[in-house]
């Protein structure tokens, strides 16, 4: 499987998925990151990793059409099956080609602790500030709006009573570690599909 991975951050996530493949656990061939942000830590380990990498800057695009063609198009150029959002931070319109072939995951149990705001350490205050009793992660499908797009993969992991943000961010992020390579392994048999909000395999 050819994959596109859009980062912003520190790019764990990212330096996840390639430590995956290169335990052999992931069998896909990294064709291009794409970070929103130049100074992005997560462009180390692409680089680290031998794969294409550059910047697309949303500030350098007036229109919002104008931007995801700057992002989309260097997938389109590199033939990848699969955008893999990896900690990134833009809004960004998916083109209709697209549909369907752009997954995020989201440190938190859709539809809950969601939508435009919510990432980071933030999504992890708000659940403890509520007194939810789980947590975990999301993979879902990216449509046009804030995680919106169809679930795929939900795992749940316990809110410990004098859990920190750090604390429960950490034993969430363990949860994506395992949901995202899986997720995507479940794309590779050519199984899943689609049905309005349904995922099924």
């Amino acid at each position: 499987m050819k994959i596109a991975v859009f980062i912003s951050g520190g790019g764990t996530t990212l330096r996840n998925l390639i430590q995956q493949r290169d335990a052999g656990r992931l069998d896909v061939t990294f064709k291009r990151v794409i970070s929103s942000n130049p100074s992005a830590a997560g462009l180390r380990f692409a680089e680290q990793a031998g794969i294409s990498h550059h910047n697309v800057c949303r500030k350098d695009f007036p229109e919002a059409d104008t931007y995801s063609d700057a992002m989309f198009s260097p997938c389109r150029e590199a033939e990848v099956d699969y955008v893999l959002m990896a900690g990134f931070m833009r809004h960004v319109l998916i083109p209709d080609d697209f549909t369907h072939r752009v997954l995020n995951i989201h440190p938190a149990l859709i539809p809950s602790f969601c939508g435009q705001g919510f990432y980071g350490r933030r999504v992890h205050e708000a659940v403890l500030s509520y007194g939810a009793k789980v947590s975990g992660c999301t993979v879902h499908f990216v449509d046009n709006q804030y995680d919106h797009g169809p679930i795929f993969l939900q795992r749940v992991v316990p809110v410990e009573v004098n859990d920190s943000p750090e604390t429960l961010a950490s034993r969430v992020f363990a949860a994506e570690c395992e949901a995202y390579p899986e997720a995507i392994r479940l794309l590779d048999t050519g199984q899943v599909r689609i049905e309005g909000r349904h995922v099924t395999w």
